[in-house]
Order: structure tokens, then sequence, then C-alpha cells
């Protein structure tokens, strides 16, 4: 009888051990576990902390060092794509954020930009905006002929947002303002056709008006082209030409009956094509 129950204390002591270590170990767990949950909320669902990171480049957030704006490629206005996307959770409202442009060349072109309200729309976290860049408000036709300049853009503080990581709290615009005459405008070597034929005498006005309107530069007729428009080659054929042809006189119909007087060249004498 005695061994059975010096065995029965055994086995006391044994459980009474195990519910001990029981004990210390879920002393040891329940903060941890109560740390992670507190961290895991303020990671997760913590809205307040939204910076916001713009850069140019892509959307799927490649880097650029800076963008280009060329005055020459637009007679009136023509933009600049950035990209801008909080760190933090989407919410419920849109959310508005401005640039500021400074540095650089800002006294010489401040008039020439334009800015709008960039919104965020509710349940986003970004997305693509743009800076404008008017031509005819530049203070001098000759800026940035010889030499280019630069504007910088940074997001307006005091407005929600935190700064942005490292690389994605500005940009950087360079600004040029030259144009050629392309070299195939009045004559180019069969299969390949001049511009004149279809777009008439050159100016530069009217070759900035184009660039405007079609997006392309620098571009070619083949009279062998089998595709409208070839990316790789810029080359478009002598049927699409048409066809653009008949677009820049629309574009020279709409912009003449929106102004008071028509467009005009750098010679005072009207465009046509």
């Amino acid at each position: 009888m005695g061994g059975a129950y010096d065995e029965r204390l055994s086995n006391l002591k044994t459980n009474d051990m195990d519910k001990r270590i029981y004990i210390w170990l879920a002393g040891l767990i329940l903060p941890l576990f109560l740390v992670s949950c507190d961290k895991e909320e303020v990671s997760t669902f913590n809205t307040d902390y939204t910076a916001l990171n713009i850069w140019v480049g892509n959307a799927a957030g490649a880097v650029y060092k800076s963008a280009t704006y060329n005055y020459s490629y637009a007679y009136e206005e023509g933009s600049v794509t950035f990209y801008a996307q909080i760190s933090g959770m989407p919410v419920d409202h849109d959310r508005v954020f401005h640039l500021e442009p400074y540095g650089g060349d800002l006294q010489q072109v401040v008039n020439t930009i334009r800015l709008e309200d960039y919104v965020i729309p509710a349940g986003e976290i970004g997305g693509e905006y743009k800076v404008y860049f008017n031509t005819q408000k530049l203070q001098s036709p000759t800026l940035f002929t010889t030499k280019d300049g630069s504007i910088n853009f940074r997001v307006v503080e005091g407005e929600g947002f935190e700064m942005g990581a490292e690389n994605h709290q500005s940009f950087t615009v360079v600004l040029k303002n030259y144009l050629a005459k392309p070299d195939n405008w009045d004559s180019a070597n069969f299969p390949r056709i001049p511009l004149s034929t279809y777009f008439g005498t050159y100016s530069r006005v009217k070759y900035q008006f184009m660039i405007e309107v079609l997006g392309l530069v620098d571009f070619e007729i083949n009279y062998n082209a089998r595709t409208s428009y070839d990316e790789e080659t810029n080359t478009i054929s002598s049927v699409y030409a048409v066809y653009l042809q008949q677009v820049m006189q629309q574009a020279l119909n709409e912009y003449n009956a929106a102004h008071s007087t028509p467009l005009t060249d750098e010679f005072g004498l009207p465009v046509t094509f």
C-alpha cells in the first residue's frame, strides 16, 4: 500500500510542476502576443500616416532622374506626366494635394506653368497626373534655345501628407525650346516622300502645331509602307499621310474658330495645310 501511495504522490507532484510550467510559459507568451497585435494594428490599420510619394518615370514605379519638356513641341500648351502614391491605407473619401514649383529657372517660366487640384480618389492609393507648360507665355521665344533650363516640383506641405520616401519627395523637369526643320521636309529619296507633299511649306509654327496635334516628331513618309504607322522606325504610309493631312486641316479650322485671329506663322503668314 505504501508503494501505491508513493506513486500517487509522485503523480501529483508531476502534475503540479506541469501546471507551474504552463503558467510560466503563458506569462511569457501573452505579453509578446499582445505586443504583436499592437504592432499589427499600427502598420495595417493606421490611416493617420499618409506619406505621399511623387516621381517621374512610369506607373510601375520606375523613377527617372528627370523628365524633359520641349516648349517647341507645342504651339500652345503641352504637359509632363508624373505619378503620386501614398504610403498607407486608402480611405473612403477623396484626398487633394497640390504641387509647388521651386528652384532652377522658376522666375523665367513660372507664368508658363499650370498646376491643378490633384485628387487621389476614395479607395485609391495614387494615380497619374500632369503638369502643364504654355509656350505662348514664355517671356522670350529665345529662352532655352541654346542652353537647357530646369524647374523642380514638390508637394505643398500642410495638406495632410507626410514627406515621401527618399527619391520620391520631388522631381525635376529639364526645359528645352529648340526645333529643327526636318531634313525630309522639302526633299527625300524614293520610296520616301517629302513632308511638304502633304503638309505644304515649312514654318516653325506649323511644325509645332503638327507636333501638338499629331504627337509625331521627325517622322518619315514611305510609299512602300505596309502599315499606317510603324512606331519602331517612326514611319507612316502615304495613305495615312493623307489622313493626317485631313486631321491637321480639321484641327486648324477648330483653332481658327476658337481664336479671334487665325493661326499665323513666324513670318506673319496664315498657316495652311
